[in-house]
């Protein structure tokens, strides 16, 4: 084969690795019943195609042949090294024997071996600060380096409560397994504040040059929407209702160039009206259940965001009562940020200004960067420079995202080139 045919197949190797690593990883966790060996049977695997497919093709299901290949070779690792572990055998037999064929499993299987992974990175035995890094790192394969950036954590301290979570899915034979229906809504709660997380991180990435990671905002979808498939829970459906509705403005929320776009000044146009529709329909779902939780609340105040055909005609008044039971239901800081901007939407700016105040008076949020980015804002439009300035600088201090920072150096500019008018 030639080198430019040697390096198609090369391209499709690394393709194959962008779209589908993460689902043959989890097929292979559970075919093998171990995180480490999984990652290392998954990287044979890939190593594998990309000696072997140049000679003998791309296999007609490429997800199949790694997930095999990646068994057959841990199987073969296992054997290689029975002599320094009598127990190595019996798992190189018991992989063997309970794993079906392939091609079967990819056909037939109706639960996906990601809803099983995220279910035992989320399990209650583990520590709450361990699964969502946990979770980021096996379900969606960030890096190490990556979770530690997003949450301003160092390294090893991220890698420490991976390796410990690890170590307790191992020490306490935590089943690879969807729970059962009567134990799945007391489990259900830590599940959707984790997709809920991930999808965060991949619409608004909280490092790096990108605006959005929409390879990880769309695992959270398709994540959501198998939970709801699983679990037609009226909180699970409103949280896929709220990323649908988040995720269609995507488009918008960036100029070509990749700059920041703030919500007023958004081309709506631009906003995908199925996955509008698609989400509005299931707030009203969830809404019906009489089940309300913080979720739906967060979705119904998006779907009166979508709803708007242009800033001026969104119904803040509408928003504002809707924030308004949600501070009552799950009352937090940044709900009350929130709904400090709708009422500075709503009333003008300065009752706004004096809500953010009395946050940050408190101490709350005082390391978020988006207080002090409203803060500014708020002052630029009463024309209060000074004041504008410092908020502006405060947040661009906080701020860790590239398009952030840009976005918060040029008004921090026009304010300059305005004083000097």
């Amino acid at each position: 084969m030639g080198n430019n045919a040697t390096e198609g197949i090369r391209e499709i190797v690394d393709a194959v690795y962008r779209t589908n690593s993460r689902r043959v990883f989890a097929t292979l966790i559970r075919l093998l019943g171990d995180f480490d060996l999984a990652e290392e049977a998954l990287h044979d695997a890939f190593t594998a195609a990309v000696e072997v497919w140049p000679r003998d093709g791309v296999p007609a299901n490429p997800r199949a042949w790694l997930v095999s290949t990646g068994r057959f070779k841990a199987i073969n690792g296992i054997r290689r090294r029975d002599r320094f572990d009598a127990s190595l055998p019996e798992i190189a037999r018991r992989i063997d024997d309970g794993a079906t064929n392939p091609m079967e499993w990819d056909e037939q299987v109706v639960e996906d071996d990601r809803l099983r992974l995220i279910f035992i990175c989320c399990h209650p035995a583990l520590p709450r600060d361990s699964q969502l890094p946990l979770t980021l790192r096996e379900v969606c394969g960030l890096t190490t380096e990556e979770i530690a950036r997003a949450f301003l954590t160092s390294t090893p301290t991220i890698a420490k409560r991976i390796v410990r979570a690890k170590a307790k899915i191992r020490e306490a034979r935590i089943p690879y397994e969807v729970p059962s229906h009567a134990d799945l809504p007391e489990r259900l709660d830590s599940v959707l504040h984790v997709i809920y997380l991930v999808f965060t991180e991949g619409y608004s990435a909280s490092f790096g040059d990108a605006l959005t990671r929409p390879d990880i905002s769309g695992e959270a979808i398709r994540l959501g929407r198998l939970l709801v498939e699983l679990l037609p829970d009226p909180e699970a459906i409103g949280l896929l209702g709220l990323m649908l509705l988040h995720d269609a403005r995507r488009a918008a929320r960036t100029s070509p160039d990749g700059e920041l776009v703030l919500l007023d000044d958004q081309d709506r146009s631009l906003w995908n009206r199925d996955l509008i529709a698609e989400g509005s329909a299931l707030v009203q779902r969830a809404l019906y259940s009489g089940r309300i939780g913080p979720y739906t609340m967060q979705a119904a105040i998006s779907a009166v965001h979508s709803e708007a055909r242009s800033a001026d005609a969104t119904d803040w008044n509408r928003i504002v009562g809707l924030y308004n039971l949600l501070m009552s239901a799950n009352p937090s800081p940044v709900v009350e940020l929130n709904r400090a901007v709708a009422v500075a939407m709503r009333d003008g700016p300065a009752l706004g200004l004096a809500l953010i105040a009395d946050i940050l008076m408190r101490g709350d949020l005082q390391g978020y960067y988006l207080a002090y980015s409203a803060q500014a804002e708020l002052y630029r439009r009463l024309g209060r420079t000074t004041e504008a300035r410092f908020s502006y600088m405060r947040a661009l201090d906080l701020a860790s995202q590239g398009p952030v920072r840009r976005f918060l150096g040029r008004r921090l500019s026009e304010l300059a080139e305005s004083e000097g008018k």
